[in-house]
């Protein structure tokens, strides 16, 4: 089978951008179209930052810092990915606006060009209902920062072949990623429904009175964060006394959980008041400028020291 080396990426926003930049790093050549000429135009910035990132923590080639802009070239039109071999779209989570992005691609690309759509919420057997090729259409949800994590889901629609799975995780692996093939389409996939009820969850405790945000997330940081980065829910119990202990320990706590099915009302007051986290300063916490830009530079150091800790980890399962 045969590579593909043009990647259209459809959408250049905070993911959008982390995107590109792995698809660069790794010797793509890439076509980068957004409506807006100011998400272009940051484009280019954040995919500079982001290559200079993969030579200083990542040992990748510097003289990419000196070719991608020979591989990358970027476009307001659509119809300027018509001779790319696969299209990744990221556009905003609305299901009438990648409807309308995916009637626009199919009018200017070949009919064989799979489709993955980096969606993290909306059902893929749902975008593929307004397809005239649904077949060719799958989810790749990548995950931030997107050129240095290895995390990638691919999901299956109903209508899905498996040439356009094949093909997405040959360049899955071609970009340094551990793709998770999900064989059926559910909402949220498997990382956000794990993550959704343990927010869910942590809002209860909250609500309940047993402790506060803060000592909430103290808890998880210094125990889940330990081994979270090495293990899976099913590994660690395996590594931690197995499944008898585990089940009979969830016998006293499951009727005790929280099963609510609505939102949180924590997280409906803080969204009602316009909270946006560290984009606005204000959410859980009270965030200043400083302190978001700390934040946000501490994880980013954190995703390198465990891109570096997993490829040892890797290297040595697999020797």
């Amino acid at each position: 089978m045969t590579e593909p080396t043009t990647i259209a990426v459809v959408g250049l926003g905070f993911l959008g951008r982390g995107i590109a930049t792995c698809l660069l790093g790794h010797g793509l050549r890439v076509v980068g179209c957004s409506r807006s000429a100011d998400s272009l135009a940051r484009a280019r910035k954040q995919i500079a930052v982001g290559l200079d990132e993969l030579v200083r923590h990542a040992d990748f080639d510097g003289a990419i810092l000196d070719q991608w802009q020979g591989l990358y070239c970027d476009t307001q039109s659509l119809a300027d990915c018509r001779d790319c071999d696969f299209v990744i779209e990221s556009v905003a989570e609305d299901l009438q606006v990648k409807r309308t992005v995916y009637a626009e691609l199919e009018q200017a690309i070949d009919p064989q060009t799979p489709i993955a759509s980096n969606t993290s919420s909306i059902p893929v057997s749902l975008l593929q209902q307004s397809l005239t090729h649904p077949e060719r259409l799958l989810g790749m949800h990548w995950a931030e920062p997107a050129h240095a994590t290895r995390f990638l889901e691919v999901v299956r629609g109903e209508l899905t072949d498996q040439r356009s799975v094949d093909r997405t995780l040959e360049l899955a692996r071609q970009c340094g990623k551990d793709p998770c093939v999900l064989q059926r389409d559910i909402p949220g996939f498997i990382v956000n429904r794990l993550s959704y009820a343990m927010f869910r969850e942590a809002a209860y405790l909250v609500e309940q009175g047993v402790a506060d945000v803060e000592t909430i997330d103290r808890s998880f940081r210094n125990a889940c964060g330990l081994w979270a980065t090495m293990c899976g829910p099913f590994q660690w119990i395996d590594l931690t006394g197995g499944p008898a202990l585990y089940a009979k320990a969830m016998a006293e706590v499951l009727p005790t959980l929280s099963n609510g099915t609505e939102v949180p009302q924590l997280f409906v007051d803080l969204a009602e008041s316009g909270a946006e986290g560290i984009a606005n300063g204000q959410g859980f916490y009270h965030w200043t400028d400083s302190e978001a830009k700390q934040a946000e530079a501490l994880f980013r150091r954190h995703a390198w020291n465990v891109h570096q800790l997993m490829n040892e980890y890797f290297s040595a399962t697999t020797t």
